[in-house]
């Protein structure tokens, strides 16, 4: 797929899945340091916002923003998939004040890979939102093509209302 940043032309190593096809499987690390896989996962309807950077502006204020959505949404499970260490991330979540948003770090590119969002000339995933049903099937997704702009938070939070 290609993107950008800074108006800078990326690519990243594949496609992603549309809407109503299958989320690929794929392994993070959960703040403890272990591996969860997509089947651990997926119980219920699941939120995603990938981030490339946790430590970025961006990416900052769009976990924020969806950290405070998150308790509107009992019925929903909202992750953060960034390239960043677990202690990065904690540092991060620490320093914000973040406490309902689950952090997952693709340190090893494992989601990025599968899922065709890594970008091998920063080692980053590519900014993009996600909703998948309890069996991985996408209902929601937004690939955000300029890499420094913010998702289109207005468009998905009513999408998980029509959820609810």
């Amino acid at each position: 797929m290609k993107i950008t940043r800074h108006n800078k032309p990326l690519s990243t190593n594949g496609t992603p899945v549309d809407v109503n096809g299958v989320f690929p499987e794929f392994t993070v690390q959960n703040a403890k340091g272990e591996n969860v896989s997509s089947s651990d996962l997926l119980k219920k309807v699941t939120f995603i916002s990938v981030v490339p950077d946790i430590n970025t502006r961006v990416c900052s204020i769009s976990t924020k923003k969806f950290n405070q959505d998150v308790d509107k949404y009992s019925n929903i499970a909202f992750y953060t998939v960034s390239t960043n260490t677990i202690d990065e991330q904690a540092n991060w979540c620490a320093a914000e004040g973040v406490k309902n948003m689950q952090l997952l770090s693709d340190k090893a590119f494992d989601f990025g890979k599968n899922t065709g969002l890594y970008v091998a000339d920063n080692d980053t995933d590519a900014r993009s939102v996600w909703v998948l049903d309890n069996d991985g099937k996408v209902l929601y997704r937004e690939l955000v093509i300029e890499q420094t702009n913010e998702p289109d938070y207005e468009s998905v939070l009513q999408f998980l209302d029509s959820l609810a």
